[in-house]
């Protein structure tokens, strides 16, 4: 794992492909969600990506978890991460809440994270980090803001789901920490395989519970799926966690910030929709505040020359 972690890649181009990756599971959830529900279209996702990490992991001759502690651990960061963040999010859209407002409440998760992780963590953020993490708060408020504005004098935001997009936020927020404190000596493939597998029952359940569980497997929903299952289940969750065992939570957790921009950008590639100059300040406002938050912290010398001595 060590030269996985050090590779050029991940310490240089990992952070922005993750938010490329993880930005387009927006545009995902709106080509997909009308031909599924929301607990049955994350169920079967996350089954099939479960099935295909197994594969890779037999492949790779990967380790597996030593113990039930790991596999108990793996499965709650499932349940927090990806049923609970995943399900709140996608149920909220579902139910009517404009991605941009989902994005907004989600866009708490890294000042929840920093200040939660003082406590749990022993991370203590910068006078300087915590600076870009309201910085890039702001940001995202801009780059959203007129889309917001604009939705509220139309319907109103079902209640319902800007609840699911809370609990999505607080799930996000538990399993974030979750996997930073435990989840570093669970091996990284199959750990995660188990992370699927028991969000996947839970998802299971509450589609059976709440929906009809029927899918219209049209070509937009296939391509839809296929991309959310390889580009977000596999390859961005994969890098997310790679991330986690190598930076500070709070400092991981600010990319999501980018994510809002960079699915207003998506957006307008795809479908068209306008960025407003208050938009495109937003951009430029988030991407200088996670740069003050990721931007490594120089120690002094003194230190430094404790360190190496």
């Amino acid at each position: 794992m060590a030269a996985v972690t050090s590779s050029p890649l991940v310490r240089l181009g990992g952070p922005a492909l993750f938010v490329l990756l993880w930005s387009t599971g927006f545009v995902g959830a709106k080509y997909g969600l009308p031909y599924a529900e929301p607990f049955t279209f994350l169920a079967v996702r996350l089954a099939v990506a479960a099935v295909l990490l197994v594969v890779l992991a037999l492949a790779l001759r990967s380790p597996r978890p030593a113990t039930g502690t790991q596999y108990g651990h793996a499965s709650a960061v499932g349940v927090l991460l990806h049923a609970g963040y995943l399900g709140g999010v996608f149920y909220g859209i579902s139910v009517g809440v404009p991605a941009g407002v989902s994005a907004v409440v989600v866009s708490l998760q890294p000042v929840l994270v920093a200040v939660l992780g003082t406590r749990l963590l022993g991370e203590r953020p910068t006078a300087r980090q915590w600076g870009g993490l309201l910085l890039g708060l702001a940001g995202v408020a801009l780059v959203v803001g007129p889309g917001i504005a604009a939705a509220g004098t139309e319907d109103p935001l079902p209640a319902s789901g800007v609840l699911a997009c809370v609990v999505g936020l607080a799930a996000g927020t538990a399993g974030t920490l979750y996997q930073k404190r435990h989840g570093d000596d669970v091996p990284l493939v199959w750990g995660t395989a188990v992370q699927y597998a028991a969000a996947s029952a839970l998802l299971l359940v509450l589609a059976v519970g709440t929906e009809d569980t029927s899918i219209r497997w049209t070509g937009e929903f296939v391509a839809a799926f296929v991309w959310l299952v390889v580009f977000l289940s596999l390859g961005a969750v994969l890098l997310l966690l790679v991330l986690l065992r190598r930076g500070t939570a709070a400092g991981v957790s600010s990319l999501y910030y980018l994510v809002p921009p960079a699915t207003a950008v998506e957006a307008y590639l795809l479908f068209g929709e306008r960025l407003s100059a208050v938009s495109l300040a937003g951009i430029a406002v988030t991407t200088v505040g996670v740069a003050l938050v990721v931007a490594p912290t120089r120690r002094p010398a003194t230190a430094a020359a404790e360190s190496r001595s």
